[in-house]
């Protein structure tokens, strides 16, 4: 491993260590929820939206001129 490798490991681990154990919670959940996300594209199994699509309907949804 080289030395910016370490100092990133370094660095992770202290911002491991001043999280609150609520955001561990959340982070642990996102966690799950992406590699189940994960499993179900994998599994071609998830309903898959187009970028246009969804695009298009925040559009229509939202006006054009909001951003």
């Amino acid at each position: 491993m080289g030395m910016m490798e370490e100092l990133s490991c370094l660095a992770e681990q202290r911002c491991d260590n001043a999280r609150t154990p609520e955001e561990r919670e959340i982070d642990a959940a996102w966690d799950a929820e992406i590699d189940r996300r994960v499993a179900e594209v994998d599994a071609r199994t998830a309903v898959l939206i187009p970028g246009d699509d969804v695009i298009r309907e925040l559009r229509s949804k939202y006006g054009e001129g909001q951003r």
